[in-house]
């Protein structure tokens, strides 16, 4: 692994790849320590240590932006919820649906209806939190100094304007860098909150030996589940095809057999990033309005049982879901049919579609729900325990971690073998 590290920089387009990305979150880091314009810091930060749990996720997803009220306070969520969105759209609005088959004409249209509906739901989130941090709850007061309306203009464009900077910087990190940018936005946000999670693990109880054990089991437990995680993420049902041999002017054509990879978790971290954005959903609704009744809903859908089985559900749901948009089984089958192929034991055409459907059903929905425990065992164990390691560094954090860290990883190895060096895996 270390020799391929350096293999990495050896190559320079690679390295300025590689580089490229840590500037660019190095730079979101920075950002989200650079407090909003007009916001009285000390009484915010002494009024949010009351907040409930539904602001802790929130501010676990924005690296801890929310809770230094910084430019980046609203963090990636924005973006993704109008990802969700647009996904959706596609089987509900017939045009976003012809989009999404228009190849890169297509795309670049999505894009552009997704970043106008990222500002327009960061302006509604923006003004959500300048009320919620002002009402009785919180009771966050501006300076006299400078005139109310003011102030308020002030907060809500510089936070709407760090969510279009978020979303530029993934950007950049995508086309520019290694990986998928608003992939790694959210790595480096989870990952940024452990080590203040594993002091707080420790001082957890006034024994201090008895928190550094916890502490080293907590740690031992995830290490553990790291391989088997890993061996889930990579494991594919393998479809053999073969083709049949035939001439082509004085050229004998065909005669090979390959396989058609279906991995078993398709989506990867999609579902839960999906899942999560839409459990948490009733608390940025909470923060708009500040409604007692919306508090409560939203503090049910964020923890305890009702978050556990709509956890559980949602990401089985966005599984199937997410899978069904990036893998086309009619597709695959006609592209087989053309190039001569057949797979064997089963009739060309729709027997061949159905045959692939059958076999993506099944093997989704253990992928679904192994990610789904994952997710949700560290929720209710942090429920009973309340450890910030737990939370951190739970089910859902690892898996985007992993899943994440995966995906660059394989990026950087298509980079390497381009250039005739060996892979990280090998």
């Amino acid at each position: 692994m270390l020799s391929s590290i350096v293999d990495a920089f050896k190559v320079p387009e690679l390295r300025k790849k590689i580089l490229f990305t840590l500037a660019i979150l190095a730079l979101y880091r920075f950002g989200s320590y650079v407090p909003v314009p007009g916001i009285p810091f000390h009484e915010f930060a002494t009024a949010y240590e009351q907040s409930g749990v539904a602001m802790s996720m929130l501010d676990l997803f924005t690296g801890g932006a929310l809770s230094n009220f910084s430019v980046f306070s609203l963090g990636i969520m924005p973006y993704i919820t109008a990802s969700i969105i647009m996904q959706l759209m596609q089987g509900v609005i017939p045009a976003i649906g012809r989009w999404a088959k228009e190849g890169e004409t297509g795309r670049k249209k999505i894009t552009q209806v997704t970043r106008y509906l990222t500002l327009g739901l960061g302006l509604i989130n923006a003004i959500g939190y300048l009320l919620l941090f002002q009402s009785p709850s919180y009771g966050v007061t501006f300076s006299d100094e400078i005139p109310y309306a003011l102030t308020c203009i002030v907060v809500v464009f510089t936070l709407v304007a760090g969510t279009a900077f978020i979303m530029w910087m993934g950007e950049l990190i995508t086309q520019r860098g290694i990986g998928n940018g608003m992939s790694l936005i959210i790595f480096v946000s989870i990952v940024s909150r452990v080590p203040s999670a594993i002091f707080s693990s420790i001082n957890i109880s006034a024994d201090i030996g008895m928190g550094i054990a916890l502490t080293i089991l907590i740690l031992a437990v995830v290490f553990a589940c790291i391989p088997l995680i890993i061996f889930v993420e990579r494991a594919q049902r393998r479809i053999p095809v073969n083709y049949a041999k035939r001439v082509q002017g004085r050229k004998m054509m065909g005669g090979q057999n390959t396989y058609i990879p279906l991995k078993v978790n398709a989506a990867g971290v999609i579902p839960i990033i999906f899942a999560s954005c839409i459990l948490y959903l009733p608390a940025q609704l909470a923060a708009i309005f500040n409604v007692d009744w919306l508090t409560g809903f939203a503090d049910l859908c964020t923890t305890g049982w009702l978050n556990w089985i709509l956890t559980l559900l949602l990401i089985v749901f966005f599984s199937y879901f997410y899978t069904s948009m990036v893998f086309n089984p009619d597709e695959y089958a006609d592209n087989i049919r053309k190039q001569g192929g057949f797979i064997p034991g089963v009739r060309p055409g729709s027997a061949t579609v159905t045959y692939i459907k059958n076999i993506l059903r099944r093997i989704t929905l253990p992928g679904a729900i192994f990610i789904a425990v994952i997710a949700v065992v560290p929720t209710i164990i942090f429920f009973f325990t309340n450890n910030q390691l737990i939370q951190s560094f739970g089910g859902t954090s690892i898996l985007i971690m992993i899943g994440v860290a995966l995906d660059t990883m394989s990026k950087v190895e298509s980079q390497l073998k381009m250039h005739n060096y060996d892979g990280l895996f090998k």
